[in-house]
């Protein structure tokens, strides 16, 4: 009896014991440690002309009527300065500030307001929309407080992060919270790895940094899912992947990405069954450039690549991103699986942005899309691009309207950003203003119902019917 009542004892005081060392990991304040850091996160300001043109009729074209396009050059050219927010942090004491690239893209005035109340002046040293990064200078002798850089790798799911930044111009503004996932991809990039995180991030939040409990920087805030952020999911790009790229921009004024020359696909379950593979893994190569470090390293359509330089290659997304992070010039094995065996090549990685592919892909990069408002909606919308089809594996045929934004009210705020609308009344919708055509004239008769078909973000087509307002 006395051996048990022992047992019973300790058994209780290893349990609390554990309990209060796990308790403590629970920070009871972030006041130090948002304190510390503050002075190193700055707001960022920009402004460009923007060029609009008056009507010059005394009455509006209905939207989408052919008539708008025709005479919107009659108007007289007025010029405003459109202003944005963001925020960004400092890496060295000379001033030199890392931010996202879209805060400032297209920016002729560049303010990086320090402490919440020192305004200078700032140049690009260097831009990344690859990755939507940018770094500026602050233009004065003054010295910062920088921060550093965290490995990012060493980051788990469940960690506490807190953000700092400037959240609907608001300024100095600290959220906490938890990492929620790693390696998300959601279509804003070509080299996507983001963390997610709970922590508050909102408009204006980006470029700020998102620091783990040693006050390093782990992540750059990037986006948020939502329309009007705050619900808990956030992203923020890797310190470990932005680091290379941030040095390169320093250092360059640009990025030196390494080429390999492949387009390429997801390895399917079917292409597993019909190539003898043990698994869905790798990346299928659909084609070989001409004159590329893959062709002269002796690639073919139809190998899948298993590895690279010593990294095993999961997934079909992993490829570009080890692909660009490793450097222009270095003899990479490539371990591929053809013929129903693995063999190994030996390549010479090549520089992206020299490549034809950089530049066809740049050449081809779609331009800012025309919106149109479809009001018996209340939703925003533009025209379904090729780009689009091929970005989302669509069937080449496919036609209709991305939307673009969604107010509050609209009959169709359960539905998301980029959802695209293809038929309307079992018309299918070739362009934007067949939707606008179809929607007035349900709106002016008696039963002001419609019968629309979309895709969603999953590629999944569905019927809705919607009573419109």
């Amino acid at each position: 009896m006395r051996n048990y009542l022992r047992f019973f004892i300790l058994t209780i005081f290893f349990i609390s014991f554990n309990f209060v060392a796990k308790a403590e990991d629970v920070p009871t304040s972030f006041a130090d440690l948002a304190e510390k850091l503050m002075p190193s996160v700055v707001n960022i300001s920009t402004t460009q002309t923007v060029t609009t043109r008056s009507n010059p009729f005394p009455f509006q074209f209905p939207p989408g009527s052919p008539f708008e396009d025709m005479f919107k050059e009659f108007g007289t050219p007025q010029e405003r300065k459109a202003s944005a927010l963001g925020s960004g942090f400092i890496i060295d004491k000379k001033g030199i500030v890392v931010t996202n690239n879209h805060v400032i893209q297209g920016a002729e005035d560049i303010v990086v307001i320090v402490d919440g109340n020192k305004d200078y002046k700032a140049k690009v040293l260097g831009a990344d929309p690859g990755m939507d990064l940018a770094v500026l200078q602050i233009e004065t002798e003054e010295n910062f407080k920088a921060v550093q850089f965290g490995n990012s790798d060493n980051s788990r799911i469940g960690d506490w992060v807190i953000a700092i930044g400037n959240p609907f111009g608001l300024g100095g503004t600290v959220t906490a919270g938890i990492i929620s996932a790693r390696n998300r991809s959601i279509g804003l990039s070509r080299y996507e790895d983001f963390i997610q995180t709970d922590a508050s991030i909102n408009q204006g939040n980006s470029g700020g940094p998102l620091f783990n409990m040693a006050g390093e920087v782990i992540g750059i805030n990037t986006a948020i899912l939502g329309q009007s952020g705050s619900i808990g999911i956030g992203f923020a790009i890797p310190s470990n992947s932005a680091q290379r790229v941030i040095n390169q921009l320093i250092e360059f004024g640009e990025t030196k990405r390494g080429w390999l020359g492949v387009r390429i696909q997801v390895v399917t379950q079917d292409i597993v069954d019909v190539e003898k593979l043990d698994k869905p893994r790798g990346a299928l190569v659909v084609s070989v450039a001409k004159g590329s470090p893959s062709e002269k390293g002796g690639l073919i359509s139809g190998d899948i690549i298993l590895e690279f330089d010593g990294k095993k290659i999961n997934e079909m997304k992993e490829l570009p991103k080890i692909v660009a992070q490793t450097d222009v010039g270095k003899k990479v094995e490539v371990k591929i699986w053809r013929n129903q065996k693995e063999i190994t090549k030996t390549i010479i990685l090549g520089r992206l942005e020299t490549s034809e592919d950089f530049k066809t892909e740049k050449a081809e990069k779609p331009q800012k899309q025309k919106t149109t408002d479809i009001k018996g909606l209340k939703i925003s919308v533009r025209k379904l691009t090729k780009q689009d089809i091929e970005s989302r594996n669509l069937p080449s045929s496919t036609t209709g309207a991305v939307i673009t934004s969604i107010e509050k009210n609209s009959p169709l705020n359960y539905l998301s950003i980029n959802n695209i609308i293809i038929e309307a009344q079992k018309k299918k919708i070739k362009t934007v203003g067949d939707l606008q055509n179809i929607v007035n004239s349900r709106l002016r008769s008696s039963d002001k119902t419609i019968l629309i078909a979309i895709i969603n973000n999953q590629n999944q087509k569905r019927y809705i019917g919607v009573k419109l307002k």
